[in-house]
């Protein structure tokens, strides 16, 4: 196969090509292959295909209508990695995740139903749902279609958009079995306490402290010379941890994201900084938000240790991170444990045409 239709979209504060799943090979290792000419990967530039040179613009959904009562479309994500062969689809990606409502309508997959359209959407790679709110206003003539512009703001993206808001459902243990696979607040590994946590996304949570961070470098410097011997000793963690989050051997995987907090500085809950899992990112992801304010719910966690959490059933925890912050609207059960997370996001259609390899 050497094209296929693609609509090139920004979702959240990631990017990538958004493909109906029968307009690609079905048979894996054919996707594969097809997927990595169409990012140029391996390459650090990705200079042959649409990549953007970063694991966040090297990105994939493939979606398709679906079969499943209540659901209407089945998303799959795929994370093309930039300078390896590799194509995995061993994570959700919650930035991903808001353009797929858009699509799906885009594609007709989904008929606008007012002025707001619900897309309810089953995440392949967990089995967990999302339930996505997209403007469909009406034009003159009474025809429905997705808007794009507004006036929400989500750091880490210029300019404002329309607002999508996500609501995520049962996504404790999407990949690893259970909230805490362990069963504990925190294991200590290689000397470091640390929370083995997966609320949609796999995620190691421990104390920039307890690694020689700060909590509070830039991107930049996380990625500096300077900082190796810290990259080494967070990734003898992560290899380690990856056994004990049921992820087995995690040295070609993408997950589990490594996310480092410290107190709070612009009156948010947290602050962050992730590695995905060996490049640092610019902000941090939605699902990863969603592990992170969780973590800083476990009564006795390094997060728990470090967070400023707000009173209420309903909790609004501000995750900082690198290019701003991420607000989690977090809904307590009666057992203490986080029921929904809710959080908002934007997206945009940047092109739709054809993509050869």
């Amino acid at each position: 196969m050497n094209q296929a239709p693609v609509m090139w979209m920004r979702g959240g504060t990631s990017k990538g090509g958004y493909f109906l799943a029968d307009e690609i090979p079905s048979d894996e290792a054919e996707r594969a292959a097809f997927l990595l000419g169409v990012m140029g990967s391996p390459d650090p530039r990705q200079i042959d295909g649409m990549g953007g040179a970063d694991p966040l613009t090297s990105k994939v959904a493939v979606v398709k209508k679906s079969e499943r009562p209540g659901i209407d479309v089945d998303y799959l994500f795929l994370q093309v990695f930039v300078d390896q062969a590799i194509v995995t689809d061993a994570q959700n990606c919650g930035n991903i995740l808001a353009g797929v409502g858009p699509f799906a309508i885009e594609r007709g997959l989904v008929e606008p139903t007012g002025d707001e359209t619900d897309v309810a959407i089953f995440m392949e790679n967990t089995g967990q749902v999302a339930i996505a709110t997209i403007q469909t206003p009406a034009d003159e003539i009474g025809k429905r279609a997705v808007n794009y512009s507004g006036e929400a703001k989500i750091d880490g993206v210029p300019g404002s958009h329309a607002p999508i808001p996500l609501e995520f459902r049962d996504t404790a243990g999407s990949s690893c079995g259970a909230l805490l696979p362990t069963g504990n607040a925190y294991d200590e590994i290689e000397g470091v306490k640390c929370t083995l946590i997966d609320n949609g996304m796999p995620c190691i949570v421990f104390k920039a402290e307890d690694v020689g961070a700060t909590g509070y470098e830039t991107r930049e410097e996380m990625e500096a010379d300077g900082f190796a011997a810290i990259r080494a000793k967070i990734e003898k963690i992560r290899l380690a941890a990856g056994p004990l989050m049921n992820l087995g051997d995690v040295t070609e995987k993408s997950v589990p994201k490594m996310t480092l907090v410290a107190p709070p500085v612009h009156g948010g809950a947290v602050t962050t900084r992730v590695f995905i899992p060996h490049r640092a990112h610019a902000s941090i992801g939605v699902l990863g938000a969603v592990t992170a304010a969780t973590a800083c719910l476990v009564e006795g966690s390094p997060a728990a240790e470090v967070a400023e959490i707000p009173e209420g059933q309903t909790k609004t925890l501000s995750i900082e991170h690198p290019s701003g912050e991420m607000s989690c609207v977090m809904s307590m059960g009666d057992d203490g444990e986080v029921e929904t997370a809710a959080l908002l996001r934007t997206a945009r259609k940047l092109m739709d045409g054809v993509v050869f390899v």
